[in-house]
């Protein structure tokens, strides 16, 4: 499986944020640490507020801070919020959507990749943001980039 980069961006501000939970950050700092894009990671800002997990605030004092201890976010709820498709094959769409496979009566592949997928999102519901973290940063250190 391979994640969006709408998740993949996700998951680096949130332990960008968890790295330096003593202060509020701005999207700017994040997408500078990351080398990523300022523009898609605002969209990705945006879509964490809205669910809760970080709170964003504009103007003077304002920025980025997670809205929960990194203890009590779970990578696994992080990644079905922010992906769009948990499918792993097209012909998944076409069994809900009515439409069939030829092989649909002795095909066992679905059922092995819902096995696969169980088994990946039960580590990650297992994993927090804490679990993420090295540690926090001594003052002057930077966030490698990705």
């Amino acid at each position: 499986m391979r994640l969006t980069l709408h998740t993949d961006y996700a998951l680096r501000t949130l332990i960008y944020m968890g790295l330096h939970a003593n202060r509020r950050v701005s999207t700017h700092e994040i997408a500078d640490a990351y080398d990523i894009s300022e523009n898609h990671l605002v969209k990705v800002i945006h879509r964490l507020s809205r669910l809760g997990l970080i709170d964003a605030r504009r103007g003077r004092g304002g920025g980025l801070v997670l809205a929960h201890a990194p203890e009590d976010i779970r990578i696994g709820d992080v990644v079905r919020k922010t992906e769009d498709d948990m499918r792993l094959v097209s012909c998944e769409s076409a069994h809900t959507e009515g439409t069939s496979c030829i092989l649909s009566d002795m095909c066992k592949l679905r059922g092995a990749l819902a096995q696969a997928l169980d088994a990946f999102m039960k580590i990650l519901d297992a994993t927090t943001l804490a679990d993420l973290l090295p540690g926090p940063l001594a003052s002057g250190d930077t966030v490698q980039r990705a």
